[in-house]
């Protein structure tokens, strides 16, 4: 089916993913921090306190995740919205109104739970379980919510912010979430979606679907994890400390953020690529190499000081960026099915989470030790390329076990 017809056909559910994906901006690292200088101020929190806060909060959302987030295997994509999107608005106000440490913490593990982990858990599962040979163009799309909101969201905060206050800004993110997030995704997804005779079969033929249980006894799932943390612990650890990294550099703050427009459009270039090559081959086919750009991308940043590559740095991260969010959203439904799909995501999305957690605290405690962040991104970079050597010999694995599934399924009983 040509792309464009495909997105007129789904636009609704594709739309509403896609909403959900965006709004989630208001739970992501990269938007959290534009108020980082504020609340360490307001607070007396220094670099490594407020990593640290920042860690414990969004290691209990990586905790509450894997419970929370099976509701989305009980409850229709549009129950779990209205649900979901007032939670995340209620952590826009407190983050608002919160004058004390306890609540703040409170607040950003709200934050990261409901915006960070439930948002793009009820997009993802729902877009995994309506599609299946067309499941990674679904999932391109949907993912692109994420770059949209991360190339928006944070100029419009940054405008509001500077002309009313950065707390006030949080109470116009809480209204932009009550009265345009939940009405319209509630709206698009209040008919969800059937298979159609024109749908393409499915490669490789039916999945077996499993329960959380099997996934937890199964040895390759824990070997997957090893790659997909990278590009969650890697990208919040930059992300959470450009201003220390721009200053560390003597850098531009206004070339730097320009740079993440470039970094958006080459995530979205290769996010639609990605979902492709997936449709083209198979999700497992292209774990090896989804890490590769951003190994470089950390090997420039650690390595070189002009300011040009800044642009190198965003373009590569951006490549690999868009080949993890819609090879996460496809991955999962493909080895394990999509009946427990719901439970089996929110433990990935949970780990993925708990590294976004590690990943603040973890640096900014070796930054206030000495070591130098430039240091640190080197040796992400070197581990994206051993983890890319797992996946290698993990994909090869997994594709023989699916053919050995698909064989004895087609075998016929004695």
């Amino acid at each position: 089916m040509p792309f464009f017809q495909f997105l007129r056909e789904n636009a609704r559910w594709l739309a509403g993913g896609f909403l959900l994906t965006f709004f989630s901006a208001f739970g992501q690292t990269y938007f959290i921090s534009l108020s980082a200088g504020n609340i360490r101020q307001e607070y007396a929190l220094s670099h490594g306190e407020f990593g640290l806060l920042y860690m414990l909060a969004t290691l209990a959302s990586a905790l509450t995740l894997p419970y929370l987030g099976q509701i989305v295997d009980r409850y229709s994509p549009r129950a779990v919205t209205l649900f979901i999107v007032p939670m995340l608005a209620l952590a826009c106000v407190s983050m608002a109104l919160s004058r004390s440490i306890a609540v703040l913490v409170v607040t950003v593990y709200l934050l990261r739970l409901f915006g960070q982990g439930m948002m793009t858990q009820n997009a993802m599962t729902a877009i995994g379980r309506w599609y299946a040979s067309q499941r990674g163009r679904a999932v391109s799309v949907v993912s692109l919510g994420v770059d949209a909101g991360s190339a928006t969201i944070p100029f419009f905060f940054v405008t509001i912010a500077g002309l009313v206050g950065w707390r006030n800004g949080w109470l116009v993110a809480a209204a932009a979430l009550t009265v345009l997030a939940m009405p319209l995704v509630a709206s698009l997804f209040a008919q969800e979606r059937r298979p159609r005779a024109s749908d393409p079969l499915p490669r490789g033929g039916a999945v077996r679907d499993w329960t959380r249980a099997e996934v937890l006894r199964d040895p390759f799932f824990y070997l997957l994890l090893l790659g997909i943390m990278a590009p969650a612990f890697i990208g919040t650890s930059i992300f959470f400390h450009q201003v220390y990294l721009v200053e560390l550099r003597g850098w531009s703050l206004e070339v730097f953020a320009a740079s993440f427009t470039f970094m958006a459009v080459s995530t979205v270039t290769f996010a639609l690529i990605c979902g492709h090559l997936i449709d083209k081959f198979s999700a497992t086919a292209l774990l090896p190499v989804f890490l590769l750009p951003m190994a470089l991308a950390c090997l420039v940043l650690g390595m070189l000081e002009a300011q040009w590559s800044i642009f190198v740095f965003m373009g590569l991260l951006g490549v690999s960026s868009g080949f993890s969010n819609t090879l996460m959203g496809a991955l999962w439904p493909e080895v394990y099915g999509t009946r427990f799909l719901g439970a089996v995501r929110a433990m990935t999305v949970a780990v993925m989470v708990f590294a976004s957690a590690m990943g603040p605290g973890l640096t900014g405690y070796l930054i206030d030790l000495g070591v130098s962040f430039p240091l640190q991104v080197l040796v992400m970079g070197f581990y994206c390329i051993a983890a890319s050597g797992l996946m290698l010999l993990v994909s090869r694995r997994l594709a023989s076990r699916a053919l050995q599934t698909a064989e004895r399924s087609a075998t016929p009983a004695a």
